[in-house]
């Protein structure tokens, strides 16, 4: 009663008297499932269900996540896309924002989305949780958008399924006695938490506009979408409104999204079919495995009318959404000067473990390791919270100036193209081009391609393709410990992130961590204070060494 009490105080406060505090209960658990139509797992679920219902809030509104965790270790809640703006211990990454929630015991991830609106998800952010199906989508409503841009609206939410569970299939790769990459199965594809053999079909009326957003969910795959005989006219590219940017279809990686505006035709002569494909340039092609196409039927509501079914032959000819090509519709101007530059390179090694690890920056980024949260660490190091040395070379620290404006760029000389998020943030996709070292075979490089308008896009998560780099900005006008890592959860596990430790002294001057998370950390005897190791100035004693070439 309390907590809701200081909930509606809250509400009051922050002055929006027509907000609501939307309650959502969580019981964590490990279910027994056949997802895909083939396959029967474990898997991760919420109150007795796999798939987890959506989400739905408006712009405004507070939710409050209530979770219990029944799962035998601990969980994590990560609103993917939520800036988190002076509550940086409710981002939800494991050791790095807080300690897991312990077996058996409950939180409440109290979120206020402010302005944000648009389309999110939420998923598990502690070792294979995601991965394993503790993941959903977060839709916040905008009550201010003009009536008359659609109708209607549809989400679809894609997911790749794999036959094992993910704690399996890491044991393979991280194997040294193994092959790398192991051989594994090709996961199948679910569209709305199903599998898309059983797609479900959706209704037009003639005339009428509908909303599609489209969120990619998968834990290594990509996924395109397209209604073959409509053109998507893209307005929403991960919370950001961009200007209307007219495609035939979507091509998104891990945890990127959509929204687009679909007309339907004018009469109800035909139905016709969406496309979903799942794919992966990682492995070869084969028919009828990679990649993966489903068909879902779009039903115009004529008894007996003749669909129409477009030829894949002409996918060659299909325009995909490109966000170098895009511009925000707030006109946002491009950030310059840089005052921060971060070059990355996304490469991977065999360690003197004989264990295949991956690196983003100078080696693996390892939060197994640390003895502290590292948001706690900034939180109680004091002014030594602005050295990187404190937070250990595992976290792979980059400390930035509050306000300064960062320029990040990642080369990918590797043969699989990557997901990147970055948390707490969005940023301008400002360049892409071919990459110093790319792959010799790799024959489709992009030339450099600069953004065409002073206004470019923003997004939370970006793809790098194979042999290429890209160059994106954000400016550190929200002080926290932010991660920044592949969305490919295997390419995660094995290394390919940072820690972005932001203005941690203003940080210490406007945040309070809640002493519920700080007694959660001392019930499974993690150290809410201290440097990474749980010591006092640069003193690391304690700490496992890092793994060596």
């Amino acid at each position: 009663m309390l907590h809701r009490q200081l909930l509606l105080l809250l509400s009051a406060a922050i002055g929006i008297s027509w907000a609501k505090i939307v309650d959502v209960n969580w019981n964590v658990e490990q279910l027994t499932v056949n997802r895909d139509g083939y396959n029967t797992r474990k898997a991760v679920g919420v109150n007795g269900k796999l798939p987890i219902p959506p989400v739905y809030i408006n712009k405004g509104d507070t939710v409050a996540l209530h979770v219990h965790n029944s799962l035998t270790v601990p969980t994590t809640v990560h609103f993917h896309g939520m800036f988190q703006n002076n509550t940086a211990y409710n981002d939800g990454a494991g050791m790095v924002s807080q300690c897991g929630i312990p077996p058996g015991s409950n939180f409440t991830y109290v979120v206020t989305p402010d302005q944000q609106e648009g389309t999110y998800w939420m998923h598990g952010h502690y070792h294979d949780q995601n991965a394993d199906g503790l993941r959903t989508p977060f839709i916040i409503r905008d009550s201010d958008e003009p009536t008359t841009e659609y109708d209607d609206e549809y989400l679809f939410f894609l997911e790749d399924w794999y036959s094992t569970p993910f704690a399996e299939r890491m044991n393979e790769v991280l194997d040294p006695k193994g092959t790398f990459p192991p051989p594994s199965s090709f996961p199948y594809g679910l569209i709305n938490g199903y599998s898309g053999n059983d797609t479900k079909p959706i209704r037009f009326e003639p005339g009428k506009k509908y909303r599609i957003r489209v969120i990619n969910m998968s834990l290594t795959e990509w996924f395109r979408f397209s209604i073959p005989g409509h053109r998507l006219q893209v307005i929403e590219v991960e919370g950001v409104r961009s200007e209307p940017y007219e495609v035939d279809g979507l091509d998104l990686g891990p945890a990127q999204r959509y929204s687009a505006i679909v007309e339907a035709k004018e009469t109800d002569e035909f139905n016709y079919m969406y496309n979903v494909t799942l794919y992966a340039n990682f492995v070869p092609f084969l028919r009828g495995m990679n990649p993966r196409v489903y068909l879902g039927l779009i039903d115009y509501g004529r008894p007996k009318a003749t669909t129409k079914i477009y030829s894949r032959t002409s996918d060659a000819n299909i325009e995909w959404a490109d966000d170098i090509k895009m511009s925000a519709k707030d006109q946002e101007p491009l950030l310059e000067p840089v005052n921060t530059y971060v070059k990355l390179k996304a490469t991977s090694a065999k360690f003197s473990d004989g264990v295949v690890r991956a690196i983003l920056d100078t080696m693996p980024y390892n939060a197994t390791s640390l003895a502290v949260p590292t948001l706690f660490s900034a939180m109680t190091m004091g002014k030594l919270a602005t050295n990187p040395a404190i937070y250990s070379v595992q976290a792979q620290p980059h400390v930035v100036n509050h306000l300064d404006v960062v320029e990040i760029e990642i080369q990918n000389p590797t043969d699989i193209d990557h997901s990147f998020h970055l948390h707490g943030h969005t940023f301008q996709i400002v360049e892409y081009g071919p990459g110093t070292g790319a792959n010799p075979n790799k024959t489709h490089v992009s030339p450099v391609v600069r953004h065409s308008s002073r206004t470019p896009i923003r997004r939370d998560t970006l793809v790098v393709r194979t042999g290429e780099y890209i160059k994106i900005r954000f400016r550190a006008d929200n002080p926290g410990v932010w991660l920044f890592h592949c969305h490919m959860d295997i390419h995660f596990a094995m290394g390919l992130a940072i820690t972005f430790i932001e203005a941690p002294t203003v940080l210490q001057e406007r945040m309070t961590i809640p002493s519920s998370l700080v007694q959660m950390c001392r019930q499974q005897g993690v150290n809410p204070s201290g440097n990474a190791a749980g010591n006092q100035g640069l003193d690391l004693t304690g700490l496992p060494a890092g793994p060596t070439l």
